[in-house]
């Protein structure tokens, strides 16, 4: 319940603060005194959207501040949120607005918690509820009149309303992973193409070893030089072994040096380690003789295996070229594709078991869908018969009403899409309630469609914004009557031009505008003292100021009539009290 709202520089209101109370509490005034702005500063501490214009002219800062009591639901919400109750039971919530000449900022803060809009947006939920007439819009949206149906059908399709979502994300996510396959799959099919092609190029290429292009190269050097190193290498024999004229070879020199050195070391042991030198260096000298010999023997033309190794060598460096650049890092790569076409092919999921798998959950899907709109057939039988209960007291005797339920593709929320039809007089057909409902008649059924939400409202308090436009004598008579029955249940707060509705307060408050003059010796421009407008709030706490207002709602303060017509709205009022506490 609301306890209490406190105003600052919001609009015309400069300093205000109202203390609410159990029941009905009414605020009346003339068109344009007010009332509105109070309602908006309700709405804009709860979190409502706000802009520039509800900073009160001449400052930069605004503030909202409301205090509710709290609950055990509401209690036990706001510790999940770690908000720390207040000791008095209550929680008190604050909404400060500054503009700044490049932006509009706000903070809010439930106990003194700095919040966030999400946080906002639960706690609104849990505490208030505003209906206004303006609210023809939301009874056209289908989305809104679902989620009306669903909170009157309770539990139950609250439940069937969390399946559907979980079961619409799992289709969600099936749908997804097949459309991203087949959007996919012509890539996969090219880089499938592609590294087919590489890995059979590759594949063919027979690449193990990657040293075999510097071995092939050596390899085309000796062949194209066999000729050249027969030569040399007969050369070579001739100079170390063997020679074909008068001049001495290698072996020839150390066989006589070694003679000399031998007959020297009969002279001089010392000399022994040299005569063991030159004896090696004979024997490796007979050594690569023999070895040089034999190779350049071995030696001949393969014009065939040069031929081979000519086009092995090409074949490589194309490799190379197109891998490499070198031969390492295409054997490399040639593995990397490997895995990577064994990827390809053998995916965890084909199109195939990706299609059957969005089947499966769209059947799961269809069949919650399908229990939530028998459950939603059967509540809005239930909500059919109880409005028109509802409103037949508000002098709708003959309306009909109907939850048409029509199937949609579905949807988080379900597979339905539901309107209120209505016919406010015999012999007329069923039509959408927004296209032939008139401002009294829609004022009337959203009051009704209230009154059916009574039980199902989390909402302790309830605020009607000139619900009653429209309607006078027994329609007013029978609304003030239900709003009277709503705040047995629920605290109820109502802007109304009707003096049978005041009458029936429990808290009445009269708003006006006054002009005064700001600032002490402050000067307008002109030199004058500067007057300001502002809205007042009276409480109306005893039976003459009451009188007084409703006599001016019903059209005329002074007059003994309107007098005495108040004064019968009030014993009226009294005695329905009466009558409802009997």
């Amino acid at each position: 319940m609301l306890l209490c709202l406190r105003i600052e520089n919001f609009a015309l209101i400069d300093q205000l603060e109202l203390d609410f109370g159990a029941g009905l509490n009414v605020l009346t005034g003339e068109t344009g005194a007010g009332k509105s702005i109070i309602l908006d500063a309700i709405d804009a501490v709860l979190g409502g959207k706000v802009s520039s214009r509800v900073i009160r002219t001449g400052t930069s800062r605004a503030m909202v501040e409301a205090t509710f009591t709290t609950n055990p639901p509401l209690a036990a919400w706001l510790t999940e949120q770690e908000i720390d109750l207040i000791d008095d039971n209550s929680v008190v919530i604050s909404r400060e607005i500054t503009v700044s000449t490049s932006n509009i900022r706000s903070r809010s803060r439930v106990n003194g918690v700095l919040v966030n809009r999400q946080i906002m947006g639960g706690l609104r939920d849990r505490l208030v509820e505003i209906t206004a007439q303006g609210q023809t819009v939301q009874v056209g949206q289908s989305a809104q009149v679902r989620d009306w149906l669903d909170m009157y059908g309770g539990d139950a399709l609250i439940q069937q309303r969390q399946h559907i979502a979980t079961a619409f994300n799992a289709y969600q996510q099936a749908h997804t992973n097949l459309e991203k396959r087949r959007t996919s799959e012509r890539e996969r099919l090219q880089q499938l193409d592609l590294l087919t092609y590489q890995v059979q190029e590759l594949s063919t290429a027979n690449l193990s070893d990657p040293l075999e292009l510097e071995q092939l190269q050596q390899e085309r050097e000796r062949l194209n030089h066999v000729v050249d190193l027969q030569q040399m290498s007969y050369k070579i024999y001739q100079a170390l072994y063997q020679t074909e004229d008068e001049t001495l070879a290698v072996s020839d020199l150390l066989g006589d040096s070694e003679t000399t050195l031998n007959d020297m070391v009969e002279y001089d042991r010392q000399l022994q380690p040299l005569l063991d030198l030159v004896r090696d260096a004979q024997t490796a000298i007979t050594e690569v003789a023999r070895q040089i010999n034999t190779y350049g023997e071995s030696l001949e033309a393969d014009p065939q295996r040069l031929e081979e190794v000519e086009e092995r060598i090409r074949e490589l460096k194309q490799i190379c070229r197109k891998y490499g650049p070198s031969l390492t890092e295409a054997i490399a790569y040639s593995e990397k594709i490997q895995a990577e076409l064994a990827a390809l092919n053998d995916s965890e999921q084909s199109i195939e078991s990706l299609e059957q798998q969005e089947k499966v959950c769209f059947e799961k899907l269809t069949q919650s869908c399908q229990k939530l709109t028998q459950l939603r057939k059967k509540t809005g039988a239930t909500l059919e018969s109880r409005l028109i209960a509802e409103l037949k007291p508000l002098a709708m005797e003959k309306v009909k009403f109907q939850v048409e339920i029509l199937p949609i593709v579905p949807t988080s929320a379900g597979a339905d899409k539901i309107t209120f039809m209505f016919s406010p007089n015999p012999g007329e057909p069923l039509q959408p309630l927004t296209e032939i409902a008139s401002g009294g008649e829609m004022s009337r059924f959203l009051l009704a469609l209230k009154a059916c939400f009574n039980q199902a409202d989390a909402a302790a308090t309830l605020v009607f914004d000139e619900i009653d436009v429209g309607v006078s004598g027994r329609v007013a008579q029978a609304i003030a009557e239900k709003l009277h029955q709503l705040s047995q249940s629920h605290q109820v707060l109502c802007v109304t031009h009707q003096p049978l509705v005041a009458a029936m307060a429990d808290k009445h408050f009269r708003v006006d505008k006054q002009t005064v003059t700001q600032g002490k010796g402050k000067k307008s421009n002109n030199g004058n003292s500067e007057q300001r407008t502002v809205v007042r709030v009276t409480n109306l706490d005893d039976l003459t100021t009451r009188r007084e207002e409703l006599a001016q709602l019903a059209g005329g303060k002074s007059a003994s009539d309107a007098i005495a017509f108040a004064e019968s709205l009030l014993t009226q009022a009294a005695n329905h009290r009466q009558g409802q506490r009997n």
